[in-house]
């Protein structure tokens, strides 16, 4: 990636992948199939919107500020139906686009500088933080495509019209 440092350079991969995986894995999928739960496991749609969600969060932390009340109260409601497939992925790009705003503007100095994440202020660094997100992100696409697997064989298309 032209003018990202190599080390903040996979953040930048990560949410490319998740865009077309996500993306891929959940074609065609009704807002019925995004919002099920098969046998007790978090939705697709939770998956999509803390992806989106956990990015922000993280970032206001890599950016050495502490959460803002419209954070919070968006993290308490990540579980809320209803939105749709469409909704909820061009919630998580607008979410990601910011991010990538961030690390494009990052100064490779700033990679090992501290950074507190959460209430507890656990210590770690901007490298560290960048690492995070990355790999929380990988982990819910996996769980969200699996979701997306679940939910069309627990409601398939053709058993939901008659």
């Amino acid at each position: 990636m032209a003018g990202v440092h190599p080390l903040a350079a996979p953040i930048l991969y990560t949410f490319e992948q998740a865009r077309e995986d996500l993306a891929a894995h959940t074609a065609g999928l009704t807002t019925e199939q995004v919002w099920a739960a098969p046998y007790g496991f978090g939705s697709l749609g939770f998956h999509i919107r803390h992806i989106g969600g956990s990015t922000d969060r993280l970032m206001t932390y890599l950016q050495g500020r502490q959460l803002s009340e419209t954070q919070m109260a968006a993290l308490r409601s990540e579980h809320e139906t209803g939105a749709t497939r469409e909704q909820l992925l061009a919630d998580m790009d607008a979410a990601f686009r910011r991010a990538e705003a961030v690390v494009r503007a990052l100064d490779e100095a700033a990679l090992a500088e501290p950074r507190e994440i959460g209430r507890k202020r656990l210590p770690t660094t901007v490298i560290g933080l960048l690492t995070h997100i990355a790999e929380h992100t990988q982990r819910h696409v996996g769980q969200a495509i699996s979701a997306a697997k679940l939910a069309r064989v627990q409601l398939p298309a053709e058993s939901r019209n008659t």
